[in-house]
């Protein structure tokens, strides 16, 4: 869980606290495929992915979004965030490793809100980028 980040604490350039997740298990596939409602067999039968030219089951992209979305309001309460945003940029396999991480590019006054902008990627253990985003918080000032 998020604890209070302020304003006045947070400066362009800083880093978000990273967040590892994996080795991924294709019995997480089948269990996002559940929970999602997204039953796609390319996220959970080896064969059919390897019948359309894969060479096995790939990752919903949704769950490495997910997998971002935990990192930022692992780092910013969720109540902040106002805007989200990614790219799918590459597939995940079973066995990859996913790495979040992101930094911040511009904070600035808009209204009464003080806002923060970042970046964000995950990328696995080859450094192969899976998803690139963005996010926006407005946070309160230390008061």
């Amino acid at each position: 869980m998020a604890h209070e980040v302020y304003y006045e604490d947070i400066n362009v350039g800083d880093e978000m606290p990273e967040l590892v997740k994996g080795p991924l298990q294709k019995l997480q596939h089948v269990m996002y495929a559940g929970a999602s409602g997204d039953f796609n067999p390319l996220h959970t039968d080896d064969d059919f992915a390897k019948a359309v030219g894969l060479d096995g089951v790939i990752a919903h992209g949704m769950l490495i979004m997910g997998f971002v979305g935990q990192a930022i309001t692992q780092w910013i309460p969720r109540k902040y965030l106002k805007k989200f945003g990614v790219r799918f940029a590459g597939m995940t396999k079973p066995g990859n490793t996913i790495t979040v991480k992101g930094n911040v590019v511009d904070k600035l006054v808009e209204g009464s809100e003080n806002i923060i902008r970042c970046e964000v990627l995950a990328q696995d253990e080859n450094g192969d980028i899976k998803v690139t985003g963005h996010f926006e918080a407005a946070l309160p000032l230390k008061g």
